[in-house]
């Protein structure tokens, strides 16, 4: 799944630990998500919705349906 975290997390000047920390995770998943090698959980994608203050649809970029 792709997803706009490090476009969000630099628009606020945040390194992939600090948003680790204020989610509760390692930053190995903050890398992995990054990476689209890891598909977040729903609280885990709501978390990041609520921390980034945006709607679950503009972090994750849904995959369009065939």
């Amino acid at each position: 799944m792709k997803n706009r975290l490090r476009v969000l997390r630099a628009e606020l000047d945040w390194s992939q630990q600090e948003l680790a920390d204020r989610i509760g995770v390692a930053r190995q998943t903050i890398i992995s998500l990054e990476a689209g090698k890891y598909a977040p959980s729903l609280p885990l994608a709501f978390k990041l919705s609520q921390v980034f203050k945006k709607p679950v649809e503009e972090v994750f970029i849904p995959e369009p349906l065939d």
